[in-house]
């Protein structure tokens, strides 16, 4: 999910829920050799950075064969595993288009790969941020489940006009999330693990702060599309993250967030778990 203008009706040559065929077959060798490149740099600077349960993922589904996945192919292996599919869209898509996929165990990709001069950022998620950052743990059973849970929580987050908070909890956990497994730090959000620079930068870094996650608080923290996050949340395990979430009744949740201020991306509470203080010196610095 993202603050990127979305167009409202499917283009030409989408269906009605905004899927298009992948076409696998016209992917050209510069772009098979692109996504090679970029998984090689990704999946060898990952090993003892990322949770385990993402590269059981990536060898369970064979996502390092060369060249990009065809989606029937992966999809048939991860139906195996989670029910889950990839389908294929053209770009962005509407919210509820979104969250229906989701809620029905159907993952949205894009088709399309960057351009070599965009190897190391690109606004737009492309096939590499969507199949390499999301995938393979769509292959873990209880997140799994959370991205399901997430989706049907997101069709229910349209009947009370909530989703600015509920793209918050997508933001911190799917995308930029942290999690703490024997005493350690790893990487889990696709938006880190698919990116270079963020995935030294996550971890490293003295510059971020890095807060136990808290349900309430994620949702009132707002965050950067821009560049690097200014505050990750560090989850305790994905089973801990998927029970918090089909325990909590988000409309008394939704109601008590609209009483409470949102919170500045480099915030830190008194209330806060604090594993650390961030100096906050790469956005000051991008700032002046």
């Amino acid at each position: 999910m993202s603050e990127i203008s979305k167009p409202q009706t499917p283009p030409s040559g989408a269906a009605a829920d905004w899927t298009i065929p992948q076409e696998w077959s016209r992917y050209t060798v510069q772009e098979h050799a692109l996504w090679d490149q970029l998984f090689e740099r990704q999946a060898s600077m990952l090993r003892g950075r990322v949770t385990p349960a993402f590269l059981q993922g990536l060898d369970v589904l064979r996502l390092s064969k060369p060249g990009i996945p065809d989606f029937e192919e992966l999809s048939e292996r991860l139906r195996k595993l989670t029910g889950w599919s990839v389908v294929a869209v053209p770009g962005l898509v509407p919210d509820d288009v979104f969250f229906e996929h989701m809620a029905n165990r159907r993952f949205v990709a894009g088709n399309f790969i960057r351009k070599p001069d965009q190897i190391d950022y690109l606004e737009e998620p492309d096939v590499f941020h969507d199949v390499f950052g999301h995938v393979p743990l769509l292959a873990n059973p209880v997140f799994a489940d959370y991205m399901q849970a997430y989706g049907e929580g997101g069709l229910r987050s349209l009947k009370f006009g909530s989703l600015d908070k509920l793209a918050r909890l997508y933001w911190y956990t799917v995308e930029f999330g942290l999690i703490r497994e024997a005493g350690d730090l790893h990487l889990y959000g696709a938006g880190i693990v698919s990116s270079y620079g963020e995935s030294h930068f996550a971890l490293d870094d003295p510059s971020p702060n890095r807060l136990g996650f808290d349900l309430q608080r994620v949702m009132r923290t707002q965050y950067r599309i821009d560049d690097y996050q200014q505050t990750y949340f560090v989850i305790d395990s994905f089973k801990d993250l998927l029970q918090q979430t089909l325990d909590t009744d988000f409309a008394p949740l939704y109601a008590e967030l609209e009483t409470l201020p949102d919170l500045d991306t480099e915030t830190i509470l008194p209330t806060d778990r604090v594993l650390h203080r961030g100096t906050q010196a790469y956005a000051r610095q991008k700032a002046s």
